[in-house]
């Protein structure tokens, strides 16, 4: 399978490039601790990236109500077990890395990154990291096009695999051999080995399910994307749009029933969900033309999502 994979297109890239944070300018400050009142959240301990004067800190907000910014800046942030990841700029160019670190943000290790961060995760257990970014130059593309690029580290073994566009790759019953083939949005399961993720070819995506040790995976259902799965994993959450002309929409999908549940006030969604606890999401979404918020939803589509925390991305729960 070619190593080069689908043009994506340059309004979506800017958007989904937005909803993380966006570009910074490459600077090696450190940031003081600050502590202020802020609302409530509705679960646990928050952290996320604050887009404040474009500084990119990472931030907690403790359940009653403080904030806490260290010196990490990243434009994208995840944390599970005793592992976190930032994806960040790591020089001029600019180039980009991976920094994995343990809970008190020692770093492990650094990886480069192929292009421009998009999509973060670890694993409940911390044993699995996982990155997308999006890459130019690729030979497929056009002059100024981009394509996508997914790849994870397992701490177990040290092992980096840069991208999954080798995986063998089953769709609707049938061996995906495109040229085209394009991934994004890892979300692994408890088992460190099982995981979904997006597969796009030919104008079309699909949500797969995979196996990061036989390095094979297999579709589910079309039109789905950057796939989030709950913490007892038994429902993946993603974003879905009912037409091509439609604004994505945030949906959660029983895996027991097989059934999709809509989630209201989600329109406009252009990330992967984090799952706050079992009945909670917070993703990240334009608030207006020049904002981005911390958006809340309950999984059960019982009330619409509500702006959480303002001028914010990348959330995610920690204990």
């Amino acid at each position: 399978m070619s190593g080069h994979r689908v043009l994506v297109g340059v309004v979506a890239i800017v958007l989904l490039v937005l909803g993380g944070g966006g570009y910074v300018a490459w600077t090696a400050v450190q940031q003081p601790a600050v502590s202020e009142n802020a609302p409530k959240p509705v679960a646990g301990d928050v952290m996320f990236i604050d887009l404040n004067g474009g500084q990119d800190r990472v931030i907690t907000r403790t359940p009653d109500g403080q904030r806490t910014a260290g010196a990490l800046r990243c434009q994208r942030f995840y944390r599970a077990g005793t592992t976190s990841v930032c994806l960040r700029l790591a020089g001029p160019g600019p180039s980009y890395e991976a920094a994995v670190m343990t809970a008190d943000n020692s770093v492990i290790r650094t990886i480069p990154l192929p292009g421009i961060p998009s999509r973060a995760r670890v694993s409940a257990s911390g044993n699995i990291v996982s990155w997308t970014s999006f890459v130019t130059g690729d030979s497929y593309a056009v002059p100024g096009g981009f394509s996508t690029r997914t790849g994870f580290f397992d701490l177990r073994t040290g092992e980096v695999t840069e991208s999954i566009e080798h995986f063998d790759a089953t769709v609707q019953n049938r061996p995906m051999k495109a040229a085209d083939v394009n991934y994004w949005g890892i979300t692994v399961a408890s088992d460190d080995t099982t995981f979904y993720a997006t597969l796009a070819s030919g104008g079309l995506n699909w949500l797969v399910k995979g196996d990061l040790k036989a390095k094979t995976l297999k579709s589910v259902r079309q039109n789905a994307e950057c796939p989030s799965l709950s913490p007892d994993g038994t429902r993946v959450a993603y974003k879905k749009r009912p037409t091509p002309l439609d604004k994505w929409e945030l949906v959660v999908l029983d895996l027991r029933t097989n059934q999709e549940v809509k989630l209201p006030g989600t329109a406009g969604i252009d990330d992967q969900a984090a799952w706050i606890d079992e009945k909670t999401l917070a993703f990240g979404m334009a608030k207006d033309e020049n904002k981005t918020a911390i958006f809340f939803v309950p999984a059960d589509a019982l009330t619409p999502a509500h702006a959480e925390i303002d001028n914010a991305a990348s959330p995610v729960s920690v204990k």
